[in-house]
């Protein structure tokens, strides 16, 4: 336990201090599930130590979650409270750093109606949308983590008993986020480099769009004039370099969602809203999906892509090389956070305003224009795996390899 608590305790300075990198004076707004009440402690801790001048906890529950959606009434579960409002208004006021430690049953919301999910996300995605507007263009520090959650680990190591199960979670969660090491911080360093060097040479050559080749793809997106590709570490609006999520082995930028072509399969389950969808293949035309079809939760991957404002189309490509870590333990977490780093993805919904230059200085509109998608939903896919390729598209058409059998080539 003693040995837990310390690594615990390196946990929390470590996403303290390289993943917000808290500034004296500043708000912090933590998300964390109640039963990780500990972490919250220390987090908390760690952030009044390092000089934050007030640090918001909010605790979330699954088991109440589910009983408030199969129980509540409709109209007043499918839409947020205006305390919740208030309390972002408060938030970006403040313009608070914000860190959300996930640890959720993935399967928490099973059984709930596919209509009162679909509404209250679609709710929550429109009433919120200033909020991740904000992320979205790094107006504020934000960072997202995980913590085992007894179900979710449950549902990784289904062959364990309930508490070796959550310890194999935490062994996993603290090596993938290099807390093992002596110095986690510089590791970290070490590691942000890494990806940096890569999307360096990408920025560099400016591709003007991608070719995804594999089992079950072929897939080519366009990229928009002068894209940023980002690896690890962004830097704020107040000059505040941070890590937006840990663990993290990709490169990313924001397609042209106007130009997208053919067809691509997921190679990972997604949990999203509470379920679990497999076997994902997506057909595009003209920028848009105009079909989706899955082995396993269609219904409600469908309604995500047909019933939500720009969910049609991409907002985010990103490169994982097959070969690291996460990808290695041949583990499926059953988790965007840890599963988007095991593997190629995109993004379906909105894109990052600062995937292109200047973007964090445009409107909507002016975004849009450039090709960026704008939505009030951004929910990653994976489709990434060994037998992948990428090439990168010159302005002239030939076909450059930026990735071979799912690693990088460039």
């Amino acid at each position: 336990m003693t040995e837990f608590k310390d690594l615990l305790t390196k946990y929390a300075h470590l996403l303290i201090e390289k993943g917000l990198n808290v500034q004296t004076g500043e708000t912090v707004g933590i998300t964390i599930a109640s039963d990780q009440y500990e972490l919250g402690r220390l987090l908390t801790k760690v952030a009044y130590e390092r000089g934050a001048a007030e640090v918001i906890v909010s605790y979330t529950d699954d088991v109440i979650s589910h009983q408030t959606f199969l129980y509540g009434e409709k109209e007043r579960v499918t839409q947020p409270a205006a305390y919740e409002l208030e309390k972002m208004r408060y938030l970006l006021e403040k313009r608070a750093s914000r860190l959300s430690v996930v640890s959720s049953d993935p399967d928490a919301l099973k059984g709930v109606s596919h209509d009162v999910l679909s509404e209250a996300m679609k709710n929550r995605g429109k009433a919120f949308k200033p909020m991740s507007q904000a992320v979205q263009s790094n107006e504020i520090s934000w960072t997202v983590a995980a913590a085992a959650g007894e179900k979710w680990a449950q549902k990784v190591f289904p062959d364990l008993p309930s508490d070796q199960a959550v310890d194999r979670l935490w062994q996993e969660i603290f090596k993938t986020c290099r807390i093992y090491t002596e110095d986690p911080i510089k590791a970290w360093d070490e590691h942000e480099h890494n990806l940096v060097t890569k999307a360096d040479i990408l920025n560099d050559t400016q591709f003007d769009g991608l070719h995804y080749v594999a089992p079950g793809t072929d897939f080519k997106v366009g990229l928009p004039k002068n894209h940023v590709w980002e690896a690890a570490g962004s830097t704020s609006r107040q000059g505040v370099r941070f890590i937006a999520n840990m663990p993290t082995e990709e490169v990313f930028t924001a397609p042209d969602h106007r130009r997208a072509e053919g067809y691509i399969s997921s190679t990972r389950p997604l949990s999203y809203s509470g379920n679990i969808i497999e076997g994902m293949h997506f057909t595009f035309k003209d920028g848009k999906v105009v079909d989706v079809t899955a082995d396993k939760g269609e219904e409600t991957i469908r309604r995500l892509v047909f019933e939500t404002k720009g969910a049609n189309g991409l907002g985010e490509v990103a490169l994982v090389s097959d070969p690291s870590p996460i990808s290695q333990s041949g583990i499926v977490f059953f988790n965007t956070l840890f599963d988007e780093n095991a593997s190629n993805h995109l993004a379906l919904g909105s894109a990052y305003a600062t995937s292109v230059v200047g973007g964090a200085d445009l409107t909507d509109d002016e975004l849009e224009e450039v090709g960026l998608n704008r939505s009030d939903a951004h929910v990653d896919f994976m489709v990434g795996s060994s037998k992948m390729d990428v090439y990168g598209i010159t302005k002239d058409g030939k076909e450059v390899p930026i990735f071979k059998q799912g690693d990088w080539a460039i």
